[in-house]
């Protein structure tokens, strides 16, 4: 089962990835994928997330339940899992995931493995759920073998995405949901504004980032005009951005963004595993850096040893000649 995240009717990209991965995991369980969606009004969604691959839909409509508020989520998320007993819940890694998984996991007496970035199916049909641990040093596999459902919370990026199959049916089932008024009560949105994020790291086909090895912020100047060039998008490490270099919207990596353009060039970048954890995946990647034992070479498909104010430069030149 899947929990189908929403925001002023747009679903969120996580959610669909999550519906590949169920269709995988349920394939080797000879099992259905369910989801449920809540909302004020989103039964329009439901021909979206049948595409996506699921063969069982719980449509939770209520006006309490127009924006997140974990309490009123929480209640309507309770019986829709009680509703299907499925064996598998599945949330998306972000804040509203990461809020509302670890009540449901609670209220169910069972446990929740956070942050997963992979997720297969074990020994006597288990779950496995793969994430890192001690600081990104280790692939923890952790199973829940004795309550039930098992529980998951995945990364943004990490499980790839199927396209949509039109025409594709699902079974769809209004679930009534009444939100007693000492929950829906307990908090209430006063104000709400949106703003527009103007870094897209996830969305962009190639990018350029930046580590430590750049040495200031104003080492990024030359990771940013190669960006300009190639109409790419700017990442940081984690370092880099703790560092004030870059934004925190940059980061790319274990506690950033998870990316997979076609092409990722990582300038100064070591290649601990937490940064690698982030965009290991990318298509094809470029590493320059000046220590020809650097770990981001081992999954570089390109590798520059060499000093980034020189390599960069080149690199600019040799862009710039080939869009004339």
């Amino acid at each position: 089962m899947v929990f189908i995240e929403q925001e002023d009717g747009q679903i969120k990209d996580v959610s669909f990835e999550l519906l590949t991965k169920a269709r995988d995991l349920a394939s080797e369980l000879k099992e259905k994928v369910s989801a449920f969606v809540m909302g004020e009004k989103v039964s329009g969604l439901a021909d979206e997330i049948a595409a996506h691959g699921a063969d069982l839909i719980y449509i939770i409509e209520d006006m309490e339940l127009k924006y997140y508020r974990t309490l009123p989520y929480f209640h309507a998320a309770k019986k829709a899992i009680r509703e299907e007993n499925p064996q598998i819940v599945l949330f998306g890694a972000t804040l509203i995931g990461r809020d509302l998984a670890p009540h449901v996991a609670s209220y169910f007496y069972t446990g929740l493995t956070a942050d997963c970035t992979e997720l297969q199916i074990g020994e006597e049909k288990m779950l496995y759920q793969i994430r890192p641990a001690f600081g990104g040093n280790i692939r923890a596999t952790i199973v829940t073998p004795d309550y039930a459902p098992q529980m998951a919370t995945v990364r943004e990026g990490v499980m790839k995405k199927d396209e949509p199959v039109k025409g594709r049916k699902a079974e769809v089932r209004p679930l009534k949901v009444s939100i007693p008024a000492e929950v829906a009560g307990l908090t209430a949105i006063l104000h709400r504004e949106r703003k527009e994020k103007t870094i897209n790291l996830k969305g962009a086909e190639v990018i350029v980032a930046g580590g430590m090895g750049l040495g200031s912020a104003e080492g990024f100047a030359l990771v940013k005009e190669l960006a300009k060039v190639l109409g790419a998008e700017v990442g940081a490490t984690r370092a880099a951005v703790d560092a004030g270099w870059a934004e925190a919207d940059r980061q790319i990596g274990q506690t950033g963004t998870t990316v997979r353009p076609k092409l990722y060039f990582a300038v100064g970048i070591s290649g601990a595993i937490q940064h690698r954890a982030g965009m290991e995946e990318s298509f094809k990647i470029v590493a320059v850096n000046t220590d020809p034992e650097a770990p981001i070479f081992d999954i570089a498909d390109y590798k520059i040893v060499g000093d980034y104010k020189t390599v960069l430069p080149e690199l600019i030149a040799a862009y710039k000649k080939l869009q004339q």
